[in-house]
């Protein structure tokens, strides 16, 4: 039997899977200060709670984009909807931070499953002149889940603990694997793809260690990890790994993980290091912003959340309208008022962080940020993923979203360094003066993010505007 799809019907019910993801990259760190006093544990380990579920979402991704490309990507998405859900019900469940840790893992193993097919399925439901809206849509989903988190977390974990961060998730995923089975067709791309093992292997492996040798070097004082292992010999044998992954996809002629002949494309190669940029950011700004509001302003996490609303609400309310105006007008132009009002938005908050106890300090920062999300995400993603060739769409949006996640990896690690060591500098220098030293802290831990939105504005001023392609005749799915 052969139907139709509804591309728009089918496009939400994978955006609810997408806001759930999205969600818990944010969620967790509105709880930080919880889990610690609950878990009984460190920052260090909390900070691993966010950066584990960052790096299993990001390292495998390239993988699970041909997944779906061999599999179908509905089966896909809802394979990885389910572990997601049931992962969710685990850390919700867990009892120490190790558990908690691993659950994670779990979790953002799903989320991997999950987000590449969401991409893909835009660039097949929707011919190229009118994926704009629905780049907005996602987009708009993207930085309105990002922003959200805080919010709902607050309110959770005010009124019923930091485990229903995560408890919230089961309702949600199943309701979202309902949506996806009865809205989203059973697309077969049904492209026979070889799987590249080495590769695997190498961006696991060097991906893994430089990561836990930035976010522990503080932990570790930069000093011996194991005998006779040091924190320097950890990062370089990260960095050694991933140039050999780089080495061995250039020379694999089969069928590499990463095809490096995609970044001949010029707009694929800006959006990626841009994507990098933004996704460094949004992981970046909420650590220390959630220490400043709660342990400086004593804000309750509810309360914290609340600050960050209207930031939440004119990013979920501008990007639509950016994404339907991505299609009439240069995009690039659009991603660089994006990347320059989060970044502005960050300055500002730097600026005027005192050790008042006044939350609005951080509210024309916190506004001017949500106009940056809100630009950002659907012409960013449209200019990257329309100047593709379609036989490469499914890679594309993996590497696409790997590079996002990547830099929230590299962002959740390079803040939580930054942030541990400049606390430590400041109640040194301050007598043991908390609010001072964390004030100071987040101040100089914010404008890091700041720094490398600088990049960021760089590569999307390297972006042309996609030349138009011609429709696609109307695709017929298999019930």
């Amino acid at each position: 039997m052969t139907e139709r799809a509804d591309p728009w019907a089918a496009l939400v019910a994978l955006c609810v899977g997408f806001f759930m993801i999205l969600l818990d990259t944010t969620i967790v760190s509105i709880a930080v200060p919880s889990m610690v006093r609950g878990l009984a544990t460190d920052l260090n380990a909390i900070v691993w709670v966010m950066s584990v579920y960052l790096l299993a979402y990001a390292v495998p991704m390239l993988f699970t984009s041909r997944l779906g490309d061999r599999f179908g990507p509905k089966r896909v998405y809802l394979a990885g909807l389910a572990v997601f859900t049931l992962a969710s019900l685990w850390c919700g469940l867990a009892g120490t931070a190790e558990v908690l840790i691993a659950a994670r893992a779990v979790q953002g193993l799903g989320a991997a499953l999950m987000t590449p097919q969401t991409l893909a399925f835009i660039t097949h439901l929707f011919p190229p002149a009118k994926r704009g809206p629905a780049m907005g849509l996602w987009g708009g989903v993207a930085g309105l889940a990002t922003i959200t988190g805080p919010l709902l977390g607050g309110v959770l974990v005010d009124h019923l603990g930091w485990e229903w961060i995560f408890f919230v998730n089961v309702p949600v995923g199943a309701a979202g694997l309902v949506l996806a089975v009865v809205l989203v067709p059973d697309w077969q791309p049904r492209n026979s793809h070889s799987f590249d093992v080495p590769g695997i292997l190498l961006s696991v492996a060097g991906l893994s260690l430089l990561v836990f040798g930035l976010q522990n070097g503080q932990h570790y004082s930069w000093g011996r990890v194991a005998a006779p292992v040091n924190v320097a010999e950890v990062i370089a044998a990260g960095v050694l790994l991933l140039a050999g992954f780089v080495v061995w996809q250039r020379r694999n002629r089969r069928e590499p993980l990463l095809p490096l002949r995609v970044f001949a494309n010029r707009n694929f190669s800006a959006g990626t290091l841009t994507a990098v940029t933004i996704g460094f950011t949004m992981t970046a700004m909420f650590l220390p912003l959630v220490i400043y509001v709660q342990d400086v302003l004593l804000l309750s996490p509810t309360e914290a959340g609340l600050v960050t609303a209207p930031m939440s609400l004119l990013s979920g309310v501008i990007a639509p309208f950016i994404g339907r105006l991505s299609d009439r007008t240069d995009p690039r132009y659009l991603v660089i008022f994006g990347i320059v009002a989060l970044a502005a938005g960050l300055g500002l908050i730097a600026l005027m962080a005192r050790e008042t106890r006044t939350w609005w300090v951080t509210f024309p920062g916190l506004l001017l940020c949500g106009v940056g999300t809100g630009a950002v995400f659907a012409p960013m993603s449209n200019v990257t993923m329309s100047s593709v060739e379609p036989r490469l769409a499914g890679t594309a949006s993996g590497i696409f979203n790997t590079a996002r996640q990547v830099g929230g990896v590299f962002g959740s690690a390079a803040t939580g360094v930054l942030l541990q060591a400049r606390i430590s500098a400041g109640m040194a220098s301050s007598g043991g003066n908390a609010p001072r030293a964390l004030t100071d802290a987040t101040r100089e831990t914010i404008l890091l993010p700041v720094a490398v939105l600088l990049l960021g504005i760089i590569a999307a001023a390297a972006m042309r505007r996609p030349a138009p392609r011609p429709a696609p005749a109307p695709a017929a799915t298999r019930a």
